[in-house]
């Protein structure tokens, strides 16, 4: 098979790993290192030839040019000219399909030269901007596949990319598109703010396929994404058992449904929820020390990957399955065969199965790192004593396994069969507010972030039987409003540590 040769430009030390990542991104992704092959500088063996004689050459024998534009602009020649922008004036004079992508959101920062290069190159066709590892893959995937489609390689789009059947904008909830704004902006400064147009944010995010939403749109914004022919089974499926082998009994079982970040938020809640809490006290610092027997972080990564890279086209499901001994967490597709043997506990390739997912959970800041999300993982579990977990292949899945462990508790752990006067959930609220406390640091002492759940399940239902109250209750939305335990939520919480010391 002919391979289409990538020629990525910039030989500054600046953006070296921009480089690697791209071109081990791009040759290991099964549809895109089928078709391109890509070239670095660097990694020429050494030759009697002059560097820029050689860099030019490579420009002239490639099909694209990939210019990557940063805040340097490099080592200058006896004309002062710097060899990015020789590589550029090179591929326009062939007449090259040119793709540009220039870090930072505006020019604070750069190198006038290159803010000079920026704007010759913004003349002459459209470039894209990115502040992450994350976007830029996105971007590169975006572009190479519209490529391999503009020139008739490939009749149909991957399926991120592909318009979902019968879809239109009026099938995506503005709601949710203002609340990423929102978050991507205050997590990772997002080039776009609130109130930007729905179509713009789209566009930005290469989540159109021509007019229509992409069924990476859908699944990232649409007000019911499990509806769309092709993605019913976009769920989330949780499974609590009493045993270590499964099957029934089953002492809770779930099918989460909605946008991607829903099904986060949703299944890391199930997990969350029922694995035991340790509470500690302000001995040492103000704020009120929680453990859990799996870190929320190490719940939030195992699920969070299962979501991004599950194959969507697959009639399966996500799968979360809490045993008395460990989680499981799995998904459907391969598992990246460059992966199979690699050390994840080290730095790897990222190589997301669904870069159009990926970048929008990056900023909202459910990824926290592209490559890194596996590393934290093992460093989270064995700081935690939970030792490595088991991450690798089964046939068509992917899986997580995370041993579990139980905690000393300072606070006693609250299980459902604890009173039928309240509910897990309000119990658990009752036993970490020991003082006035805000909402927000509520939620955080339960590992919440859902805010609408947290109102619904655990502080409405508290409030409605008389546990709890608000410290300003004529001001019910004062930004100073606190709750606390009434004398009818000390007088049980009594009761139910008593309950606790006495089984």
């Amino acid at each position: 098979m002919v391979h289409t040769r990538i020629f990525i430009s910039s030989v500054q030390k600046e953006l070296e790993a921009e480089r690697r990542a791209l071109k081990e991104y791009v040759e290991k992704d099964a549809l895109l290192g089928a078709h391109f092959a890509v070239f670095l500088f660097e990694d020429l063996p050494a030759r009697d030839q002059r560097a820029d004689a050689v860099y030019l050459d490579e420009v002239d024998r490639c099909d694209l040019y990939l210019g990557l534009f940063g805040l340097e602009y490099g080592y200058v020649d006896a004309q002062g000219v710097s060899p990015t922008e020789r590589e550029f004036d090179r591929a326009t004079a062939q007449g090259k399909q040119r793709l540009i992508y220039v870090k930072g959101a505006d020019d604070t920062g750069r190198d006038p030269r290159m803010t000079a290069l920026v704007r010759k190159a913004g003349d002459q066709l459209v470039r894209r901007r990115f502040a992450s590892m994350a976007e830029l893959i996105a971007e590169v995937y975006a572009s190479l596949i519209a490529h391999l489609q503009r020139t008739g390689v490939i009749r149909q789009l991957p399926f991120d990319a592909s318009a979902a059947h019968g879809a239109t904008l009026a099938d995506l909830d503005e709601q949710k598109v203002e609340r990423f704004l929102r978050t991507a902006r205050a997590e990772r400064n997002y080039a776009l703010g609130a109130g930007t147009p729905m179509a713009e944010v789209l566009t930005h995010l290469n989540l159109l396929d021509g007019e229509r939403p992409s069924h990476a749109a859908i699944l990232l914004f649409a007000k019911a994404p499990q509806r769309h022919i092709g993605l019913v089974s976009s769920e989330v499926k949780c499974v609590h058992y009493p045993t270590t082998a499964g099957g029934k009994p089953m002492l809770d079982y779930k099918i989460f449904k909605g946008t991607v970040f829903e099904l986060v938020d949703q299944a890391v809640h199930f997990v969350m929820d029922k694995l035991a809490h340790a509470v500690g006290t302000r001995a040492e610092s103000t704020a009120v020390p929680v453990t859990t027997e799996i870190p929320r972080e190490v719940v939030t990564e195992a699920i969070v990957n299962a979501v991004a890279h599950r194959d969507y086209a697959s009639a399966a499901s996500v799968q979360v399955e809490l045993f008395s001994d460990r989680l499981e967490v799995s998904n459907p597709g391969s598992f990246p065969p460059s992966l199979v043997g690699v050390d994840l506990s080290r730095a790897h390739a990222s190589l997301p199965h669904n870069p159009l997912i990926a970048e929008p959970l990056f900023l909202t800041r459910y990824i926290e790192k592209a490559g890194t999300g596996l590393m934290d993982m093992y460093a989270r579990c064995r700081a935690a004593g939970l030792g490595d977990p088991q991450v690798g292949p089964v046939p068509g899945r992917g899986v997580v396994q995370v041993v579990r462990r139980r905690v000393p508790t300072t606070t006693p752990e609250v299980t459902p069969e604890v009173t039928p006067e309240v509910t897990p959930e309000v119990a658990k609220l009752m036993a970490v507010l020991s003082m006035p406390m805000s909402r927000a640091e509520l939620q955080e002492l339960l590992w919440l972030k859902d805010d609408d759940h947290f109102r619904e399940a655990y502080l409405l239902p508290a409030i409605q039987a008389g546990l709890v109250e608000m410290t300003i209750p004529d001001k019910p939305r004062s930004r100073l409003q606190k709750y606390r335990l009434t004398a009818k939520g000390l007088t049980l919480r009594k009761i139910l540590d008593q309950k606790d010391r006495t089984e």
